[in-house]
């Protein structure tokens, strides 16, 4: 997706992206709003900063806030949420050094899925199967993390890689916009493997398990928008563990979806009228009109 349009956007920066800069231009523009959503990893970690930095006072942050955004993207914060939430994971450890690593795997044991916290599409992350893997991954994984954290994994290699892509609008009403399989198994990488959309492979009773886990995790982060939700499937037992959520608009989303995006936050630069997803007649054809631009 580019967003660097000059048809989309009504300034382009072209600036480094560090948290300073941006809330320079937020300062210069008058932003009183911002979607980090749609800026991939790259959004989700510079408005985190910014959070932290106390530079977002006054500002509204839509879709994820920065407190979600964090329940997802740090590691160990993901394990809590998701024990609250009593949705299975891998057996995971949250780890700042090599020594930590080590310390891990001795419970958790070999092979292990070495996963960097805060980095784009799984960059710097592996698979350890012995303790110079394990130290080689996980240096490398430290470099590559935002904030040097990486989650050592229970290895579920060989089972099926499973997405759902769900969308919440502020009235609690959820949607699933498709749901995917990756003709490869865990282990695998989603850059390097086919997937299929919708799932081909998966009896009705799996797929609405995973469904209502689906709309439980958005349910409970108050997500605003859409997020993806990824989880490896036991081909044998059909047992499920949730790997990963990214609380972001994927190209799924936004190729297969049709509705109207000012449903899920209304602004006066659209005008919307709908109040939520209920108010459609049909995709892609909500009351307001598409885009429907203020005069």
């Amino acid at each position: 997706t580019i967003q660097t349009d000059m048809d989309m956007a009504d300034t382009v920066y072209t600036e480094p992206l560090t948290p300073e800069l941006v809330a320079q231009i937020i300062e210069k523009e008058k932003i009183d709003a911002i979607l980090p959503t749609m800026g991939g990893q790259t959004g989700l970690n510079i408005a985190t900063e910014l959070g932290k930095l106390g530079l977002l006072e006054g500002i509204k942050v839509i879709g994820s806030d920065v407190q979600t955004i964090a329940d997802v993207e740090d590691r160990d914060l993901f394990a809590n949420f998701m024990d609250r939430l009593d949705e299975p994971i891998p057996k995971c450890h949250a780890v700042e050094s090599v020594e930590e690593a080590l310390e891990a795997v001795e419970e958790i044991g070999y092979p292990v899925i070495v996963r960097p916290a805060f980095t784009l599409g799984g960059t710097g992350g592996g698979i350890a199967h012995n303790k110079q893997e394990l130290i080689d991954v996980t240096t490398h994984g430290l470099d590559m993390s935002y904030i040097n954290q990486v989650l050592i994994d229970e290895s579920v290699l060989g089972w099926k890689e499973i997405e759902f892509e769900v969308m919440r609008d502020k009235n609690d009403t959820c949607i699933i916009v498709c749901n995917m399989e990756n003709v490869d198994p865990m282990g695998i990488h989603t850059g390097d493997s086919i997937v299929v959309a919708p799932i081909q492979n998966l009896n009705d009773e799996v797929c609405q398990r995973l469904r209502d886990a689906s709309i439980k995790i958005i349910r409970n982060l108050g997500i605003n928008g859409g997020c993806n939700i990824q989880f490896a499937l036991n081909p044998e037992t059909n047992e499920y563990k949730i790997i990963e959520v990214n609380p972001s608009f994927r190209e799924a989303v936004e190729s297969n979806d049709g509705y109207c995006p000012c449903m899920i936050e209304k602004s006066p630069e659209t005008k919307c009228m709908c109040k939520d997803f209920r108010e459609q007649t049909e995709p892609g054809k909500c009351h307001c009109g598409r885009f429907a631009k203020e005069e």
